[in-house]
């Protein structure tokens, strides 16, 4: 294992025993409404987040938990790496200067100071964060720094949040299926609501630096879905790296490189990556409940619009 994963695999397996340590009522905090994981996040760092200073060739991702961020992260680096054709030599010290500074695997993740710490990174900034527009620091609005926003079905994302949530130490466990999924419709979650948090992204998609896709198209046709994003952010690579790098990036290929990659952490982090597996967990009642509120809340705006969700969510 290279110096660069181990300090990663090293930080994960520290969140995981601090979390165990750690009493259920202090997991996590509430700032400005939200609930957050005390382990990995703190009101300090928030408030540090407002100087934050953006750089318009920052490549940023937003998803909400579980909507498939980990995954696009991976391709993101991928693809700037090849096409900016660092040398080995170059990578490593890419790697390890992201690393040692504790950058990844999210902007809202670690100490305040690490802001100041970011700006002396010598190489493009790719950015991943579970962040609501309202809470980004706004130098990323006005650097026009180019937003990818990934989103995924709210069946799914329900399902794939709730296991997340039950196996991970850092959040308090749920002692069914029926009592989290009333948290999850009433966004008593770590990072809020995901109907609120689409609601007001739907606000940015006219905006010309922001580009919605969404991780079912993706797992459609993977290498289509990346010769969008390399479009998008300017990338310059040819179909057959393109094709490359989705082979690198399946979900498969993730998982069975989790544990060099995440360590123990990568077994409650790569579970299914299917498309429909909330079929095995919503009621009848639950399923018309989650339409309701899908049509209150989604229906008629443009990422709502985008995500099939009568493809994807119908039973």
């Amino acid at each position: 294992m290279d110096k660069s994963k181990k300090r990663v695999v090293e930080y994960m397996d520290k969140i995981l025993a601090d979390s165990e340590k750690a009493a259920s009522e202090d997991l996590l905090f509430s700032y400005k409404g939200i609930l957050y994981p005390a382990t990995v996040c703190s009101p300090e760092t928030f408030q540090a987040l407002d100087s934050f200073e953006a750089r318009s060739d920052d490549v940023i991702l937003v998803a909400y938990p579980k909507n498939g961020s980990n995954w696009l992260d991976q391709v993101l680096n991928d693809l700037e790496i090849t096409a900016t054709k660092y040398t080995e030599e170059e990578i490593n010290e890419r790697m390890n200067s992201a690393n040692e500074l504790l950058v990844l695997p999210r902007l809202e993740f670690g100490d305040p100071e690490k802001f100041k710490m970011m700006k002396e990174l010598p190489f493009r900034r790719i950015i991943v964060t579970h962040l609501s527009p309202q809470v980004l620091p706004k130098s990323i609005f006005k650097s026009k720094a180019k937003i990818l926003l990934l989103v995924r079905n709210p069946k799914d994302t329900a399902v794939s949040y709730f296991h997340f949530y039950n196996n991970m130490p850092a959040l308090p466990s749920f002692s069914s299926w029926d009592e989290y999924f009333t948290a999850f419709m009433h966004g008593k979650l770590c990072w809020g609501s995901y109907f609120d948090y689409l609601v007001e992204w739907n606000k940015h998609m006219d905006d010309e630096n922001v580009m919605l896709i969404t991780y079912e198209e993706l797992k459609e046709n993977e290498t289509l879905g990346l010769k969008k994003i390399a479009d998008f952010f300017g990338f310059s690579v040819s179909e057959e790296e393109i094709q490359t790098v989705a082979e690198k990036s399946s979900f498969e290929a993730m998982k069975e490189n989790s544990f060099k990659t995440h360590g123990t952490f990568g077994k409650i982090l790569f579970r299914k990556g299917t498309v429909g597996d909330w079929k095995d967990h919503f009621s009848e009642a639950q399923n018309k409940e989650m339409d309701r509120k899908f049509e209150e809340y989604l229906a008629g705006t443009k990422v709502g619009g985008k995500m099939k969700y009568g493809v994807y969510c119908k039973a």
